[in-house]
């Protein structure tokens, strides 16, 4: 089986010999271009992918066999053509769960302690200059009897609940539509104004599209924070950009964007945005978490190898 990597650079730094034993041949690309795709696929059985879009035309003049995408999202591919051409497509899944919560949980507790603005304060020569011992420039709030809610109760959503109810939070459920009817769920509606965090961790679907728009913002608690590190497209940007500023909520931080790497600008990074915090995306990319795609890529290509049936992470 030949096979070839497309965008290797955000794992160059992992070992990946496992990976190239899994094939005869493994040609490693840090990055390709969209020109680049069709000669450099040209005679693989396997590709491996990140975020390089491989669409109907590339898939069906090609003699792939496999897709790997080393990542849980599987945009970025045609599955439809994939399908109509034979070609067994996998991801990683669940891979990120321990990094993502924990930089979820470390943006929640910056947001409560004004962490960012008391460094900046620091760097300042604030507290040097200070005729006390101490800096309280800015307000500092507890988590314990504060109100979290959640969209999205997957894995991520479970585990960011478990370290609030160990800060002593009480935890609020958003229910995923009209139609679920499940116990000790919410409508978003009626969570919102309740909740003195919101922290988001549900897909990007046509039905959570600007989930959380200036409707949504305006039933949240001017006291609340926002916390995004699921997907951009969830919030819009242009209206949390002025909620922030014009105090309808008390900050947000969110680790995605709409275009990213955001080249083109984006309402959320004007340095007029007050108590807001942004992270490049960066909430998965623990060492561990990205060793795990590489061995979940691993059993992926096992997997296929070996025919098995009911095969996990098929898309």
């Amino acid at each position: 089986m030949k096979a070839v990597f497309l965008d290797a650079e955000t794992l160059r730094d992992l070992d990946l010999s496992g990976l190239e034993q899994a094939f005869s041949s493994l040609t490693i690309f840090d990055k390709t271009t969209q020109k680049d795709i069709a000669p450099r696929i040209q005679n693989a059985d396997v590709v491996i992918v990140n975020k390089v879009k491989l669409d109907a035309t590339l898939l069906k003049a090609s003699q792939i066999k496999l897709i790997c995408i080393v990542a849980t999202g599987t945009n970025n591919v045609d599955l439809e053509a994939a399908k109509q051409c034979g070609i067994a497509v996998f991801n990683c899944q669940a891979y990120g769960v321990p990094s993502v919560v924990q930089h979820a949980f470390s943006l929640i507790l910056a947001l409560h302690t004004n962490l960012i603005q008391y460094q900046q304060s620091v760097e300042a020569g604030d507290w040097q200059k200070s005729d006390q011992f101490c800096l309280l420039n800015y307000p500092i709030s507890e988590l314990a009897g504060k109100t979290l809610g959640v969209v999205g109760y997957g894995s991520l959503g479970q585990g960011v609940a478990q370290i609030a109810k160990a800060f002593g939070m009480q935890v609020l459920i958003a229910s995923r539509d009209e139609s679920d009817y499940r116990k000790n769920r919410l409508p978003l509606a009626q969570l919102l104004p309740q909740v003195d965090v919101l922290t988001l961790h549900c897909p990007l679907t046509s039905a959570t599209q600007n989930l959380i728009d200036e409707q949504a913002l305006n039933l949240m608690k001017p006291s609340a924070f926002l916390v995004n590190v699921a997907r951009g497209g969830i919030v819009d940007e242009q209206a949390l950009a002025n909620a922030l500023k014009s105090g309808v909520i008390a900050g947000a931080a969110t680790d995605v964007l709409i275009e990213e790497p955001p080249k083109n600008g984006n309402p959320l990074l004007d340095s007029s945005v007050p108590n807001l915090i942004v992270t490049p995306h960066s909430a998965w990319g623990s060492k561990e978490a990205r060793q795990r795609i590489v061995e979940q890529t691993i059993e992926n290509v096992n997997v296929f190898l070996s025919g098995e049936q009911g095969e996990r992470r098929v898309v």
